[in-house]
């Protein structure tokens, strides 16, 4: 009996079949994209508690909150012994000051992305009880002397940079944490950091003023652009109860 001849497939069926392949390859690597981006979202939350645990801890053990580094400071406060700091609100976070392990080749601390972690502290106080002399919360004596009635009056966080100034939320609204309650920010700028974003929320919190914006993450197409930044913030009671506790304060 004569063989028939094998049937090979068409352009037509090979064609297809190669869509379908690159269909499941495409939703594969979707997938798996989304999943790396969710880990990476939640090292970098657990990297800015743990500096901030590490603010609190330096506060502890010096009486005073750590200064900003500087982008020459090689991951060091500057200056290096506190006090009136060369940079309050555009500032790194002080890596090497406080003990921070997760660090690129120059000493800054990073997010899970590989961007330098930020960090501003309070200025500004009020509503001291007598004379009171700034810095407050970045030098140890002065700290000491003015006491724990001295609230901060400068870091603000706002719900988006619509309407806000250099200075403020731009209504009650707009705020999340006023300024007589933010002793010190901590923020990662998240995975679009390195190429920066159009939205104007985020482009509040690197422009180098007092006031910040944090709010859960956005898309392209959102009203005020991409925002996938990552902010925390120190009251000044949780400086002031730490301090007590330890015995440094009053």
């Amino acid at each position: 009996m004569a063989r028939r001849p094998a049937r090979g497939f068409s352009l037509v069926e090979l064609a297809v079949v190669m869509a379908i392949v690159a269909l499941l390859l495409g939703g594969a690597m979707f997938t798996l994209s989304a999943q790396v981006d969710q880990r990476n979202f939640e090292e970098t939350r657990r990297r800015l508690d743990q500096a901030r645990e590490l603010v609190l801890s330096f506060a502890i053990v010096n009486g005073r909150l750590p200064c900003p580094a500087t982008s020459t400071s090689s991951g060091i406060e500057s200056p290096s012994t506190g006090g009136s700091c060369t940079s309050y609100y555009g500032g790194w976070l002080p890596a090497s000051t406080i003990g921070f392990q997760n660090v690129d080749g120059e000493g800054y601390a990073i997010d899970a992305w590989g961007n330098r972690i930020r960090y501003a502290v309070a200025s500004l106080i009020t509503n001291c009880s007598g004379t009171s002399t700034t810095p407050h919360f970045t030098s140890s004596v002065n700290l000491k002397a003015n006491g724990i009635s001295c609230q901060p009056n400068d870091l603000i966080v706002c719900k988006s940079a619509t309407g806000i100034s250099s200075t403020d939320c731009g209504g009650a609204a707009n705020q999340i944490m006023i300024a007589s309650l933010v002793s010190a920010v901590i923020y990662s700028i998240g995975k679009n950091g390195a190429r920066g974003s159009s939205g104007i929320d985020e482009a509040a919190n690197v422009n180098g003023d007092r006031v910040f914006v944090s709010h859960t993450p956005t898309p392209v197409g959102a009203a005020n652009g991409e925002f996938d930044d990552q902010v925390l913030w120190i009251t000044y009671s949780e400086v002031y109860g730490k301090l007590v506790a330890a015995g440094v304060l009053p």
